[in-house]
């Protein structure tokens, strides 16, 4: 293998992200090169597409992997959609679920309050502008006369969501291949 210089100097490549595919080429996770290279040299996995960069060690230059492959199976439980105030927002599309006004301006409401017993979960939280949430306040939507016009519930976690913040850095552009993610 002929030598090439390493971009950034002997550092950048910690910094370096790999696609870690299952066996068979599901996308699993995003790890480090190090990690990378402990899976490759173990044994557990095999590169399948390669970096742009070397790896220099004391007595040796390697090729950095972008995407490995595990070389067994493993089963793993479903990726989850952390429970955050942006992504019920995002869930319920910037709308109040009570009146359907789109706005920028929402709060978080429980839908059965919390002083009531009501979890702070996927199935109790909904977007709501200000004033919906002001008239509803810690009643039941049945008290008020007031209705959802969806029922909350979780998001699926999909591919497009966990991968494409990754994507945006050019030395991931190979990833798409394995994402199944379509260019523009």
């Amino acid at each position: 293998m002929g030598a090439r210089p390493s971009p950034g100097g002997p550092g950048e490549f910690v910094e370096s992200l790999v696609l870690l595919l299952n066996a068979d080429y599901e996308p699993l996770n995003v790890c480090d090169v190090r990690r990378a290279f402990r899976l490759v040299f173990g044994q557990k996995a095999e590169v399948i597409h390669y970096d742009h960069h070397d790896v220099r060690t004391a007595r040796a230059v390697y090729r950095a992997p972008s995407v490995i492959r595990l070389q067994h199976r493993i089963r793993r439980p479903r990726p989850r959609v952390r429970l955050t105030r942006r992504e019920v927002f995002a869930r319920d599309r910037h709308t109040c679920q009570y009146c359907g006004r789109q706005t920028n301006d929402l709060t978080l409401d429980h839908v059965l309050p919390r002083h009531r017993g009501g979890a702070h979960s996927w199935e109790n939280l909904v977007a709501a502008c200000r004033e919906c949430n002001h008239r509803k306040g810690g009643k039941l939507v049945t008290e008020t006369g007031m209705r959802l016009l969806t029922a909350p519930h979780e998001p699926r976690c999909d591919v497009y969501a966990l991968f494409t913040p990754y994507l945006t850095d050019p030395r991931n552009e190979p990833w798409r291949d394995y994402l199944f993610l379509s260019v523009g």
